[in-house]
């Protein structure tokens, strides 16, 4: 793209209004011919019906009364934004299960970029969250008290990634030997790859007992309310663009000197941080796409101009100059602030972590799903969206698209819409794009995922029962009539640059390191900024 605010009085480059106008008279000219090739249902999967969220444990799996032992206590603290705090509550319940320990309700980050002085249950029913788990892992609200004071914990940092075994070996003596251990900055502490009953335990503590508090719950569900009175359909995007990304990410977006002296300048606060060939990121699909390119990849899919879109996403870099080609390509376009009042928003505005999970409220409930971005609420979205019916999620295939944008000027907007539907086949929310066991756990919860060979039942939202009472046959390892996609699949297109990685820029972050090296090679308040 040739620059994302100078142009014209209204923002938009010349080039770009032209392209857009192109798009509406060519869509229109050809659509009954483009929709009788759409490789993709844009509202759902026809494969879908055939596959359920299973994650009720074996019978091998024993209850918490029999596991967890006397003075064995652990305490964790959170890191990052709600999203990455989400997956260190989800890693806590599982590590106090392998350590056979009892779990005090997890400390929310309250010191990061973030800024939220939100505790536990000011965003999580917590009382629901300790029922539900309560077969699984025994969890109290408080830290235990010795002689009517608390017992002062014994400080650890896990590396990252640490499997049982690691567990076992680095905690569990200090455990025995203190009793009370608290765990710092955890994020990423647990292996990606567990045991069948272990990942089942993490999937019913992110789908099944993580409930938000009734405000933010009941405000969500409003927005999504007054979403479906608009339009039968909707799409929610979940757009980071944030000035502190694009200047880490070190990605260049065609905005010339101007681009680059303000993102230079947001750089200098990271003495340490080397960037490289700027194009490099782009063509490696290591740049989130612009609100530009999201909207022409949706066009392109079939998504018409009438679509009603959600938007979640913060201060945007360029403000509305930016945004302003994805509105003109989706008229309708509306964010939290748009769809709820003054007086509903007011309570949410001074925390961040609160007003994230209206988002993800919002955006959990829409018909499709889209991210530009490979960070924390987008692979959990993805997962969750896979466990709850494999809702149709799409998630830009960035290596691939990138040269077809750079050349998207010199080729006809069928030729375009052509290749980008190619492109994104795989992409899409569809079962088996992504082979079990690879990628983040978190994005591809492939051991809670069943394929129907009869009756089935999905743990139900108000189950207090946690065994697998039905019988269910694993995904197996190849695709249903093999693989419908005819370039690459999710693995093979982005996994050097994004697997494991919560801060969304892959090349910059080794979230696989056995240890802390992160720290001192990237600043922590800059990870937080990238780490939702």
């Amino acid at each position: 793209m040739d620059g994302l605010t100078n142009g014209g009085s209204s923002g938009i480059p010349a080039r770009i209004a032209l392209f857009i106008a192109f798009v509406t008279v060519s869509s229109s000219s050809s659509e009954e011919r483009n929709e009788r090739v759409a490789p993709i249902d844009l509202w759902g999967s026809k494969l879908a019906s055939n596959f359920f969220g299973c994650s009720n444990s074996s019978g091998k799996f024993l209850d918490s009364s029999v596991t967890t032992q006397p003075d064995r206590y652990l305490i964790i603290v959170t890191s990052g934004g709600l999203n990455q705090q989400r997956t260190g509550i989800v890693d806590a319940v599982v590590a106090a299960r392998i350590l056979n320990a009892t779990l005090v309700v997890p400390e929310l980050d309250q010191r990061s970029f973030w800024k939220d002085s939100s505790n536990f249950s000011e965003i999580f029913d917590i009382n629901w969250f300790i029922s539900f788990l309560a077969k699984d892992v025994n969890i109290i609200k408080e830290p235990p008290e010795k002689g009517g004071k608390a017992v002062k914990p014994y400080k650890m940092r896990v590396p990252r990634k640490c499997t049982p075994k690691c567990y076992l070996n680095r905690v569990l003596p200090a455990l025995l030997k203190k009793h009370v251990i608290r765990l710092t900055k955890y994020d990423y502490r647990l292996s990606n790859k567990l045991d069948k009953d272990l990942q089942k335990l993490r999937c019913r503590v992110n789908y099944h007992a993580l409930r938000f508090t009734d405000p933010i719950q009941e405000l969500g569900e409003k927005l999504i309310k007054r979403m479906r009175e608009k339009s039968r359909h909707f799409i929610a995007l979940h757009l980071r663009f944030e000035p502190d990304m694009l200047a880490f990410s070190g990605c260049y977006y065609g905005g010339g000197e101007k681009e680059k002296r303000e993102l230079g300048s947001i750089r200098k606060r990271w003495k340490t941080l080397h960037i490289g060939d700027p194009e490099k990121g782009r063509r490696q699909g290591r740049c989130p796409l612009t609100p530009e390119e999201v909207g022409l990849m949706l066009r392109a899919l079939g998504y018409k101009s009438d679509v009603h879109i959600y938007v979640a996403s913060g201060e945007i870099y360029g403000g509305e100059d930016t945004l302003a080609p994805l509105k003109l390509l989706f008229p309708n376009y509306h964010t939290k602030e748009t769809l709820s009042t003054e007086e509903e928003l007011t309570p949410f505005l001074a925390h961040s972590s609160r007003m994230a999970a209206i988002d993800f409220i919002v955006c959990d409930g829409s018909d499709a799903f889209v991210t530009n971005n490979n960070g924390n609420m987008a692979k959990i979205l993805v997962g969750r969206r896979r466990y709850f019916g494999h809702k149709r999620t799409i998630r830009p295939s960035a290596k691939q698209l990138y040269p077809l944008f750079m050349n998207r000027s010199n080729i006809s907007w069928d030729a375009f819409s052509s290749q980008v539907q190619t492109i994104q086949k795989g992409f899409i929310g569809e079962p088996m794009e992504i082979t079990p066991g690879r990628g983040e756990f978190h994005a591809n919860p492939a051991a809670c995922i069943c394929e129907k060979t009869g009756i089935k039942s999905v743990v139900g939202s108000d189950s207090r029962s946690n065994r697998e009472t039905v019988n269910s046959t694993e995904i197996s390892n190849k695709p249903i009539g093999g693989p419908t996609y005819p370039i690459y699949t999710d693995e093979e297109a982005d996994r050097p640059d994004t697997e494991d990685d919560p801060s969304g820029i892959g090349e910059m972050i080794d979230m696989e390191a056995e240890d802390d090296s992160l720290a001192s090679r990237v600043d922590s308040v800059l990870e937080e900024i990238l780490s939702d």
